[in-house]
Formats: C-alpha cells, sequence, structure tokens
C-alpha cells in the first residue's frame, strides 16, 4: 500500500556566514490517510526545518534543501515547479504556524485574509468565498462568525487568533495539516481547548496531521505515532503507547521524565538534561546526544548509531537501546 506522504533521506543545510548549519540530517518517515503523528524535540532540533522543507518555505538563501524525496500522491514535491507547489500548498498541505499575530496581517481584515485563499485555490466568487469563510469560522468555534469578518486580527484574543488560523488552514479541505506549536503561546487552559478542536476537527473531515511541539505531553492522546528528534536527526520513531510506555532512546527518556505528572511523589524529582544543545555547525561525526547522555559509551563517541529495529513499527538511534528499555530512567548506567 502506498503513503499518503513518504518522506525520504531528507537532508536541509543552511548557509551562513558562520558556516554550514546541518539542520535537518537524512529524515524518513512516512504519514497514511488520516493518520496522526507528533515530531517532537527541543528548540533547534530540527522540527519545523523538517516540515518547511516539505512544501518549499525555506528561504534561499540562506537555506537550501540538498537531498531526499518527499512523495505526496506520488509526486516528489522537491521536483515539481514553484508554480505547482503554490498551487498544492494550502489547498492540499496546509499549516498552522506558531504566532498568530505574526501569521495574519494586522491591516487587513479577517475576511479579507480568509476568502483570499478560497479564491486563489478554489475559484470561487466573492459571495461563495464569503459563505465558506463564515461555515469555517463556526466549524473552529468563532461566535458572530458573520459579524466578524470585517474585525482585525488584534480585535480577537489570543486563543480567537489561534482558531481563525486554524480555520485559513482548513478552508480548502486539505489532506494534510501541518500544526507547528500551534499551543505554545497560550495558556494552558486555552491549549486544551485548541488541541481537543484539531482533534475533532481530524476526527470529522478525516485529514492526515503532523504536530509539531517540544512538549510530549501535549501530544500523548492524540496521536498515533512519535518520532523523537535531536540535532537534525530522528533518533526515536514508533507508535505513541509503545514510545511512552518503553523508550529506547535516552533523549526521550529524558523527555518523558521531565513532564510533571499528577500522581508524583515529592522524592521523585522531575528529570533534567544536563548541558545544551550541540553545535550544528559541526558536522556530526558520532552520536549527537554523547555529551548528555548518561548511558554513553566509548562507541557513541566514534560512530553515530543508526535507527535500530526495536519493535514492529519502534526504530531507535543508540547503541544501548536494550539497556535503556531495561533500566527505564534517566539517571541510566555507564
Amino acid at each position: 500500500m502506498s503513503h499518503l506522504l513518504e518522506v525520504r533521506n531528507l537532508v536541509t543545510r543552511f548557509y551562513t556566514e558562520d558556516g554550514i548549519v546541518h539542520a535537518v540530517n537524512g529524515i524518513s518517515y512516512t504519514l497514511d490517510e488520516g493518520e496522526s503523528m507528533a515530531i517532537v524535540g527541543e528548540s533547534g532540533s530540527g522540527k519545523s526545518v523538517g516540515v518547511m522543507s516539505l512544501i518549499g518555505l525555506i528561504p534561499s538563501p540562506p537555506g537550501r534543501v540538498e537531498n531526499g524525496e518527499v512523495i505526496y500522491n506520488e509526486r516528489d514535491l522537491l521536483k515539481i515547479s514553484a508554480e505547482e507547489l503554490r498551487r498544492l500548498r494550502g489547498r492540499e498541505i496546509a499549516m498552522i504556524f506558531q504566532d498568530p499575530m505574526t501569521s495574519l496581517n494586522p491591516v487587513l481584515t479577517i475576511g479579507r485574509q480568509l476568502t483570499e485563499s478560497v479564491k486563489l485555490h478554489l475559484g470561487m466568487g466573492d459571495e461563495a468565498a464569503k459563505e465558506r469563510a463564515v461555515e469555517t469560522l463556526r466549524l473552529v468555534g468563532i461566535p458572530n462568525a458573520r459579524d466578524r469578518l470585517t474585525d482585525y486580527p488584534h480585535q480577537f484574543s489570543g486563543g480567537q487568533r489561534q482558531r481563525i488560523m486554524i480555520a485559513m488552514a482548513l478552508l480548502c479541505n486539505p489532506s494534510v495539516l501541518i500544526a507547528d506549536e500551534p499551543t505554545t503561546a497560550l495558556d494552558v487552559t486555552i491549549q486544551a481547548q485548541i488541541v481537543e478542536l484539531v482533534k475533532q476537527l481530524q476526527e470529522k473531515l478525516g485529514m492526515a496531521i503532523i504536530w509539531i511541539t517540544h512538549d510530549l505531553g501535549v501530544v500523548a492522546g492524540m496521536v498515533e505515532k512519535v518520532a523523537v528528534m535531536y540535532a537534525g536527526f530522528i533518533v526515536e520513531q514508533g507508535p505513541v503507547r509503545d514510545l511512552y510506555k518503553q523508550p529506547a532512546h535516552p533523549y526521550t527518556l529524558g523527555l518523558l521524565e521531565s513532564i510533571p505528572q499528577l500522581d508524583q511523589k515529592e522524592q521523585n524529582r522531575l528529570a533534567s538534561i544536563e548541558g545544551l544543545p550541540p553545535d550544528l555547525l559541526q558536522e556530526p561525526n558520532h552520536c549527537p546526544f554523547a555529551p548528555r547522555c548518561p548511558f554513553v559509551i566509548d562507541k557513541c563517541w566514534e560512530e553515530n548509531p543508526p535507527l535500530h529495529q526495536v519493535s514492529p513499527n519502534h526504530t531507535s538511534a543508540c547503541w544501548r537501546w536494550e539497556d535503556v528499555r531495561e533500566i527505564g530512567h534517566f539517571g541510566g548506567v555507564a
């Protein structure tokens, strides 16, 4: 069976005055129709650059997709023309960005910004586009949707602006929705509402979702599989239940143990991952997590591990993945 989206060995670099930034280093994953996945990692791990590379949003210069294939509906998106990609982006693959205030145009009404998309991609006239905008705003829970088309972004709350961004992404009924940390700037209550809204919309509309986040806790109940990124590599990938129940990479273990639990005992302190993220200007020639890893051995400094098969559909880029699963806490045993 062919996948809706298949990313193969994607490599993205940025050429700067300081040197070459190795932002994405050969990542691969698949997404099927209606499936949901999360790409998780700390800031600078390559999550956002990886998905922006799929749909031609890497600024060039300084960025460049140097290698790989992005197969969507049997077409390689890295080889189609800029015009074809522009027509596909927004209509078939849509993206919700992190900060709606920088994504929405402050001097245009919400109605203008919403209707432009359906006029461009679906060829609708003014009235049909307006009705589609009203329908979609109602779908995402904006009250008095018709009256609010003449309002500007600053007249909405942060949560409402994020709902408008979701509405904008859904206008053309895309097959794939990419949500790039859409809850980061929101308070916890609104975060939960947005997560639940996206989950409901996926069930109703049947689209596939890639959820980008630094927080494993956010995606626990809403995705089927998770890819964990570190230093531009996917270091672990698998079904969400497997990955949460028995992580097989020290970095994943550290992320999970840093999430506060409601039943946390006072004596069980949250884990912290010591050290700093790697310098992406350096060509990686060993395990990038080695300087911060409690499981590190000599081999980790000699060779970057490939993804090892842990169980069906579950892989880990760690020489000691069996020890990680057996010990099961971030302290490790060197």
